[in-house]
């Protein structure tokens, strides 16, 4: 209802007679009808679309994303590795083999001594690609119309743009504006971009907050806004010191996993040769944390067999007699370090991966209570020497 000339702001609105509707005046175009954009379901199941297409398979797919980690960890050195391996047609994580694209490297806190440098060190003997370009000096405001230009000058090829960091772009907020509402607007506009452009990837490289809580996407610095705007989240996670760690992958078209990487100068790689082996290693070093050398083999031979264990086959592949196997098992099942299906038959810790397949993984849920993946409060499988003698 509309405010009468000379009514207060904020007061009660004035009551009108009814009368007829305004007319768009001579020259004016009528307003659409906003029941136009409603479909139906059978609409709806007629149309085709184009499958997901990913920059790199099973980790960035097209959309908005992020790559998060504290301060340091090495995430620039794995978006670098991204880049180049999908600029060349390369292999990311030394494994995922990539299809060539045109990638732009916004690199905002680096300056072109340093990119050279990685980018060497990254590649060895090869020269850096000709489909990267990169850029190192942009003002907040001239982030998103460089990406929009650089976009509509590669939109029919699927290009990969990663944007070193988000907190570059991140504007004061506006007269009224909350930290959540600027956050979500502006990841939004980088959203708008990347969806404006078929099969394009814009993946932020952005921190992690100081306090973390069990949900590894609460790691992601700011407002819920930022990740609540992004398609999809990557969190890479190393301890200071450690060159292994995990990086943690979810989305709106993701399938949620998590894979276990090391890195060695820079270098990036995962734990194993596919996905699925490095999705394994990470179920299986969470597992067996804390654990004595019998235990951690006893846990990570029943992580290996998705079709289920029983004493017998630890028994057989550990050396051990069949009684004190039952008993590693039992105790690893009780500390809700691996599930139990049936009487006997221990299988491998929820969501310990089955297979992997060009995106698409096959995550196999065990029979336990716990979904933390922690150790049971109050449970303990404890090292070797610590199980109670056989009677």
């Amino acid at each position: 209802m509309n405010i009468c000339a000379g009514q207060v702001p904020g007061s009660p609105p004035s009551v009108r007679e009814p009368g007829p509707e305004p007319q768009p005046l001579e020259g004016d175009e009528p307003t659409p009808s906003l029941i136009a954009r409603v479909r139906g379901g059978e609409w709806l199941d007629a149309q085709h679309f184009p499958p997901l297409r990913w920059a790199v398979d099973g980790i960035v797919p097209e959309g908005l994303g992020l790559l998060v980690a504290p301060p340091k960890a090495g995430k620039s050195w794995l978006a670098l590795n991204i880049g180049l391996a999908a600029a060349s047609g390369g292999r990311a994580l030394g494994a995922i083999p990539c299809t060539a694209r045109p990638v732009l490297y916004l690199a905002l806190e680096d300056g072109w001594r340093r990119l050279q440098d990685r980018s060497r060190v990254l590649l060895g003997p090869d020269p850096i690609p000709a489909g990267i370009d990169f850029v190192t000096e942009a003002a907040t405001w001239e982030v998103a119309p460089l990406i929009a230009e650089w976009l509509d000058a590669h939109r029919d090829d699927a290009p990969l743009v990663l944007l070193d960091t988000l907190g570059k772009v991140l504007p004061p907020t506006r007269s009224g504006e909350t930290p959540y509402a600027r956050d979500y607007r502006v990841v939004g506009e980088l959203k708008a971009l990347a969806d404006s452009v078929p099969g394009c990837s814009l993946t932020g490289v952005h921190h992690t907050r100081k306090a973390t809580g069990e949900d590894f996407v609460d790691a992601v610095s700011g407002t819920q806004g930022i990740a609540g705007a992004a398609d999809f989240v990557l969190v890479l996670a190393r301890r200071r010191q450690e060159s292994d760690g995990a990086l943690s992958v979810t989305g709106r078209d993701v399938i949620e996993a998590e894979y276990a990487v090391t890195t060695d100068g820079g270098h990036w790689r995962l734990v194993g040769r596919t996905l699925a082996e490095a999705a394994t290693a990470a179920q299986s070093s969470r597992a067996t944390t804390g654990l004595g050398d019998r235990s951690t083999a006893v846990v990570d031979f029943v992580a290996r067999r998705p079709e289920g264990t029983r004493a017998a086959d630890v028994a057989a592949a550990l050396d051990l007699d069949a009684k004190t196997a039952g008993e590693y098992l039992r105790r690893a099942e009780q500390a809700g370090r691996i599930g139990k299906a049936t009487r006997g038959l221990y299988t491998p810790p929820v969501g310990s991966v089955g297979s992997v397949g060009t995106g698409r993984l096959h995550v196999v849920t065990s029979h336990t209570n716990n979904t933390s993946h922690t150790p049971t409060q109050g449970a303990s499988v404890g090292t070797d020497d610590e199980l109670p003698p056989t009677s």
